[in-house]
């Protein structure tokens, strides 16, 4: 709000009364709705009374009313971009999550979609959040609630003997996630600790092979999937991985529109 608002919204400050009226905001496609919980807090903070008729998460279709207000006219309009953009991102999120989920489901009901760190900076909350409510898994909030040794992690050390080397350094109970390019590499990070290990832009042949020989030393061991997977390629991967990870689920997922109708009483 302070980013939007600044020292004052001049237009309603010039055009708008006291008046109070009703709002409602509806959404203009089918999607699984996110957001709510964050544009109800916009409101408040606008002293704008709200009611929301789906719940964060719900399967909704075109047309559906999600939120009704009440208040003063002029506070509404002040709060309606900043609180339909936290709707419309989290819910392109959302849907895209739930979407590329049901997908792979119907070859692997065990698949799970996650996130990454490719995140908007300053909303990553939220941008989690809204995987979760799709029914992803957000994968790690930060740098700091996990390990995962990446390839720049492995070149810079000298190769993947030198990192396995500082694995038993690790906080116990951290999970370890550790990126490989092959199978063979795969298999030693699963003798030295790995939790996870991420089959980075490898074919669907090598990440099921790499499974297989994975769940025979540790099938607690999870493999996870990454690199350029999309809608039109990620049914190849299910059945090959535990975990899809896509990073355009925030980089690049195309918003839902929802709009909002106001009602003064004159």
């Amino acid at each position: 709000m302070e980013e939007d608002v600044g020292n004052g919204d001049i237009t309603a400050k010039i055009f708008l009364d006291d008046r109070i009226g009703k709002a409602a905001i509806l959404c203009e496609e089918d999607a699984v709705v996110a957001g709510l919980e964050e544009a109800s807090e916009i409101f408040r903070l606008l002293n704008v009374t709200t009611h929301s008729h789906v719940k964060d998460g719900d399967r909704i279709v075109k047309g559906t009313k999600v939120m009704t207000l009440e208040g003063q006219v002029k506070n509404m309009l002040t709060g309606e971009r900043t609180a339909l953009n936290f709707i419309m991102r989290m819910s392109g999120i959302s849907t895209m999550t739930s979407d590329l989920t049901a997908i792979v489901r119907t070859k692997d009901p065990d698949t799970k979609i996650a996130g990454t760190r490719k995140t908007t900076p300053g909303f990553r909350a939220f941008e989690k959040k809204a995987i979760a409510l799709g029914g992803g898994w957000p994968h790690r909030d930060g740098l700091y609630d996990m390990v995962m040794i990446k390839d720049n992690h492995i070149a810079a050390m000298g190769g993947m003997s030198e990192v396995l080397k500082k694995i038993d350094s690790v906080p116990k109970g951290t999970k370890i996630d550790i990126e490989v390019s092959s199978v063979e590499d795969g298999i030693i990070a699963a003798t030295h600790g790995a939790d996870i290990i991420m089959a980075d832009h490898m074919s669907p042949a090598d990440t099921k092979l790499l499974r297989k020989e994975v769940k025979k030393i540790d099938p607690d061991i999870l493999i996870e999937v990454s690199g350029n997977i999309t809608a039109d390629n990620i049914t190849k991967y299910a059945g090959c991985a535990d975990i899809i990870s896509i990073g355009a689920l925030t980089h690049s997922v195309r918003a839902i529109h929802f709009s909002m109708d106001v009602e003064a009483n004159n």
